[in-house]
């Protein structure tokens, strides 16, 4: 049991674990289920040192905020991320311990969850969890597999999902044996990594599910390793309001005409598509294709590349006429891959009068959305996706913004770990 709640805690502490279910130890209910804060311990980032009086200020997953207190008793010790247990932990001192890394202090902790005199600091380097962090995510993007849920079968287990590929839309099926790590999306929640234990039961037609694992040579089966799913909703609108203090945006419901709240919590990853003119640059350059190197996280530019707008290669066409971008099957970058290479931005750069495209989860109030991505400028998309519908044989019409963006290949609620 020692091992276990060990584990637990490394995982916790790596930033990786997700919803386990547990904490090491039970808290009373005054700690407000904070899986951070244990009697004995809290995990969290450190965000202000003070040498002079020997406390570390950390903040929780969960956003508590507690006052580390070291002595020259403390044992302080480095540990890579992912490792299980303290095998392989390196002794440091208090002066390497630096803003942004995770910490588990190991102490009793006060009655008001507030302090914890350390007798032992558990570090993990944050430029170490950035790395482990970016390798995962570009093992999701050269294994796994993104859809739509198109049918579950409680009684074999599958789950067949239509998927976007080179050549178009595919279905493939994907078993999910008990080997499988399943997880879901709670409602309201944003994170990956928050993905709770789910079974095959609770997956809807309709889902996002994206999966990690080795595809058939025919395309048509996934043998998966790891499994997310989720209920999502998507709209689109335009901001009539933004409150910076608050972390929330109105809008107008593209499809309604309703008022919709949209709340944007820190670890939403807001993107915007550069000016219509400037769509040219996502071509076929290094980087914009399906085996170019990742941007930075969750699709935001790597320090020092042009801003995430991947240079054309070969003067070929692209944009809206070209085929750099492409809605449907064909040459080129998908919606989905586009999305995820966008530039980041800060909630800040949303201005009144934008139309934005909205991720969440299904929450309890349909007018509240908990944003898990937002892309702002969503217009250039729209009118992207109307000009390449146009050049399609029998001139469908483009897929219409206040229709609903079910059929329109956008698929962004479930993000990159």
């Amino acid at each position: 049991m020692k091992a276990h709640f060990l584990a637990i805690a490394l995982a916790l502490l790596s930033g990786t674990a997700g919803v386990y279910a547990q904490t090491p130890q039970a808290a009373p209910a005054s700690q407000q289920t904070d899986k951070g804060i244990t009697p004995n311990s809290a995990i969290g980032e450190v965000k202000a040192i003070d040498p002079a009086s020997s406390q570390i200020i950390v903040k929780t997953d969960a956003g508590s905020v507690i006052t580390v207190s070291v002595s020259d008793k403390t044992v302080y010790m480095r540990l890579a991320p992912g490792e299980k247990t303290l095998t392989n932990a390196t002794k440091i001192a208090f002066a390497d311990v630096a803003e942004g890394d995770r910490v588990w202090a190991r102490g009793k902790v006060s009655e008001d969850f507030k302090s914890v005199p350390a007798a032992a600091l558990i570090v993990m380097n944050k430029a170490d969890i950035a790395k482990k962090q970016e390798a995962e995510r570009a093992e999701w993007r050269r294994r796994g597999i993104l859809g739509v849920v198109a049918a579950v079968n409680p009684a074999t287990k599958e789950i067949t999902i239509s998927s976007r590929s080179m050549a178009g839309m595919q279905s493939v099926i994907i078993p999910v044996a008990e080997k499988v790590d399943l997880r879901r999306y709670a409602p309201d929640s944003i994170k990956f990594s928050d993905a709770q234990p789910g079974t095959v039961d609770e997956v809807k037609v309709g889902d996002q599910l994206r999966a990690l694992g080795e595809r058939s040579a025919d395309g048509g089966r996934f043998t998966a390793e790891k499994v997310v799913t989720g209920s999502f909703r998507t709209v689109s609108g335009t901001v009539t309001a933004v409150d910076l203090t608050a972390g929330e945006i109105k809008i107008s419901d593209s499809q309604s005409k309703q008022p919709l709240t949209v709340v944007v919590k820190q670890d939403a990853v807001l993107r915007k598509f550069p000016p219509a003119g400037e769509m040219m640059m996502f071509g076929r350059g290094p980087g914009s294709g399906p085996g170019g190197p990742p941007a930075g996280q969750h699709g935001a530019p790597a320090q020092g590349s042009s801003g995430g707008r991947p240079q054309p290669a070969g003067g070929g066409a692209t944009g809206p006429g070209g085929g750099g971008i492409r809605a449907g099957g064909g040459g080129g970058m998908n919606i989905q891959e586009m999305l995820e290479r966008l530039p980041t931005i800060a909630l800040a750069d949303v201005k009144v009068g934008d139309t934005i495209i909205v991720s969440s989860t299904k929450g309890a109030d349909a007018a509240r959305l908990t944003a898990i991505s937002l892309v702002a400028g969503a217009e250039t998309l729209f009118n992207m996706m109307a000009a390449r519908q146009q050049q399609q044989p029998g001139g469908q019409s483009a897929p219409n913004p206040a229709a609903g963006l079910g059929s329109s290949g956008i698929q962004f609620g479930i993000g990159l770990p």
